[in-house]
């Protein structure tokens, strides 16, 4: 199985989006007090990380 630059950026873009979900779901349902806010803003930090990702696909 062979994966070049832009198949481990698209996994890793994929990976980011789902572990961004999974920390907004854990701040919106899980969490009620203050910590629920700081897991939603991390998730929102992977997002952006995974978009800067997206935005690297083809250019390295």
């Amino acid at each position: 199985m062979g994966m070049n630059k832009n198949t481990v950026l698209a996994w890793a873009t994929f990976i980011m989006i789902i572990v961004g979900l999974g920390l907004i779901a854990l701040g919106a349902f899980r969490y009620d007090d203050v910590a629920g806010w700081g897991f939603a803003a991390v998730g929102a930090g992977f997002f952006a990380i995974a978009w800067v990702f997206n935005a690297l696909k083809g250019r390295v």
